[in-house]
């Protein structure tokens, strides 16, 4: 290994460092509330080494939500390549949307500052050019699962495979944002329990994409949950 490369693993690793002690700080006190102060001491960095990495605190922020966000494109993509049928895979996504949901609920707190519009403009074009070739990874593998079920007549062929993946990623964060911040008051108000709302917006949402054929698979599949759970 030359000396180019050995710098560049270093480089990498510090910045792995950062964005840990950087979890830490947000996932305990959130944005606002955070200093690059506190994130240097927790680093044990100065924070001149910090700046080296991220230019600002929006930067290192998003660089932590990031994380969150990779962990659970990459369950997508492995379920997308483990998964022949479409109607399975995108059930199977709907689960692990939701079991992140209830496992990683500090990456869904950090990820209502994400639809800010003043928080984008504090981060650098660098990081934003970063995350966008992130995204553009996960929208494409959804985007081609769904392009595949429109071959295989799996899923309907009058709707854009884009405009679907967008209304599935849309309908699914804005009700996992909801969940987060408002699951107390709609229980006690109106007695809905907004993760049981995820459920069933997942499930009206991906048979309305499906064909009348595939419409009866997924009926089938669900049903088949059912007796499964009843019978536990």
């Amino acid at each position: 290994m030359g000396i180019f490369e050995r710098k560049e693993r270093e480089r990498e690793r510090r910045k792995d460092e950062i964005v840990d002690a950087a979890r830490r700080v947000f996932f305990d006190k959130g944005l606002v509330a955070s200093t690059m102060d506190e994130i240097a001491e927790a680093a044990e960095l100065s924070k001149a080494t910090l700046y080296l990495h991220f230019p600002s605190k929006e930067d290192l922020y998003l660089a932590v939500a990031m994380g969150g966000l990779r962990s659970l494109h990459g369950r997508f993509q492995e379920i997308i390549e483990q998964e022949p049928s479409v109607v399975r895979a995108l059930h199977r996504m709907k689960d692990a949307y939701m079991e992140f949901f209830r496992t990683q609920r500090q990456y869904v707190q950090m990820f209502s500052f994400l639809q800010m519009s003043q928080f984008h403009k504090q981060v650098s074009d660098q990081m934003r050019s970063a995350c966008d070739t992130e995204n553009d990874k996960h929208w494409e593998a959804i985007i081609n699962l769904l392009r595949r079920g429109v071959e295989q007549k799996i899923i309907r062929d009058d709707i854009d495979p884009t405009e679907m993946a967008i209304v599935l990623w849309s309908n699914a964060s804005s009700l996992m944002l909801r969940a987060d911040n408002e699951h107390d008051m709609w229980k006690r108000r109106r007695n809905i329990d907004l993760r049981k709302t995820m459920e069933t917006s997942f499930r009206m949402t991906i048979d309305a994409l499906l064909t009348p054929a595939a419409r009866l698979e997924y009926q089938a599949m669900l049903l088949a949950e059912r007796a499964i759970v009843h019978s536990t």
